[in-house]
């Protein structure tokens, strides 16, 4: 099984206005609701390519149950953590300009902690856990390194999509492969990054220190894949913009798929690139329809 942990789901709420005007009255003319959160967001797409996969974190209050219940109707399995205090929730504001507000996460309880913990004791070789997105400031920061050493006992395979310090904890565990975006790695590395062989380098050097694999998004530019025997450029079709929220997590979700299908790795990659990119071209997460229409306008070369 797959699973996809979310430590702080949401519910995200976008409004869509014409002219926002700070202190002023401003009315929406869309509104949408989705269940929210990073490890959700590849629970999501990894359904709309027919993967099945279990959405765990901790959820609470009406918004939790909102959110669990999205996903069942989406034919995602759940299995959460509830907790007393209500999930989040997050407006995004779609304007001339793209403004967010996230809410504070909920306090998460050690009982809770450890029912979860418990939870990933009962994975195994066979399994794939992702981890993704912030930590609620109730739970201590080493939580990605515990999840990672439950792991390494259980022989489950590990995959990471977080900040620096998150994703820096984990990579004596190998995980199968990380994803930072080119402005992470800058802030990992501390330099301003210019060229394909500087992100290839930076990349090397998070295999040295223990990832498998890395994936690199660049935006519009495309992304860069890395490991020890090969590494990859992939250019990606011009196109609006209109969401880049969940874009990365798509990424993260193509590639699963791809390997999970048993893609060679250019292909996989070629996945999970279109998935970011169709993704970065719709309102929502894409689904497969959306996909398979970006999928041959993907260009994957050798570097």
């Amino acid at each position: 099984m797959i699973y996809t942990v979310t430590f702080n789901p949401s519910i995200d709420y976008v409004m869509f206005t014409e002219g926002f005007q700070v202190g002023g009255l401003n009315r929406a003319h869309m509104t949408n609701k989705f269940p929210g959160g990073k490890g959700i967001n590849v629970s999501r797409v990894l359904t709309s390519l027919h993967i099945e996969n279990t959405a765990t974190g901790f959820i609470g209050g009406f918004p939790g149950k909102f959110i669990k219940d999205e996903l069942i109707k989406a034919n995602i399995l759940t299995d959460f953590v509830e907790i007393e205090e209500d999930t989040r929730i997050n407006v995004k504001l779609k304007s001339d300009v793209e403004t967010e507000i996230n809410g504070p996460g909920p306090n998460i309880e050690t009982n809770h902690y450890e029912m979860f913990l418990n939870k990933l004791k009962n994975t195994n070789a066979f399994d794939t856990v992702i981890i993704a997105g912030s930590v609620p400031n109730t739970l201590n920061k080493s939580v990605y390194k515990e999840i990672a050493e439950i792991l390494k006992e259980t022989k489950a395979t590990l995959i990471v999509d977080a900040e620096k310090a998150l994703m820096k904890s984990i990579l004596p565990y190998n995980p199968k492969f990380v994803k930072p975006n080119k402005t992470e790695l800058e802030e990992i590395f501390g330099i301003e990054i210019k060229s394909d062989n500087q992100i290839i380098e930076c990349a090397q050097k998070l295999i040295d220190e223990g990832a498998q694999s890395v994936i690199v998004s660049l935006g519009g530019d495309g992304a860069i894949y890395v490991d020890s025997q090969i590494k990859l450029k992939a250019t990606v079709p011009q196109g609006e913009v209109i969401n880049t929220v969940g874009s990365g997590d798509s990424t993260v979700a193509g590639m699963v798929a791809g390997l999970e299908k048993q893609l060679n790795i250019e292909d996989a990659f070629k996945l999970a690139v279109s998935c970011g990119t169709a993704t970065a071209f719709n309102a929502d997460l894409a689904n497969k329809e959306d996909i398979d229409k970006i999928l041959p306008q993907v260009n994957v070369a050798i570097l």
